[in-house]
């Protein structure tokens, strides 16, 4: 299997910064998700179940006290 292309959001800060999520989109059209600083565990979401992860992340329900 070809190697993933990872990206991290422009919004993850300066390069060398470990806490961002990353993604990859597979050859067959699914997508895989990441910890940049755990990158051997990924995750295979739906495209729904991913959706709805990056619109809760964009309002911020995922931010930390």
């Amino acid at each position: 299997m070809p190697e993933l292309q990872w990206q991290k959001s422009s919004f993850s800060g300066p390069p060398g910064n470990s806490d961002c999520l990353e993604i990859a989109r597979g050859h067959s059209g699914t997508y895989h998700v990441r910890e940049s600083d755990a990158p051997a565990t990924t995750l295979t979401p739906t495209p729904t179940t991913l959706r709805a992860l990056l619109t809760h992340a964009q309002r911020g329900a995922l931010d930390r006290p």
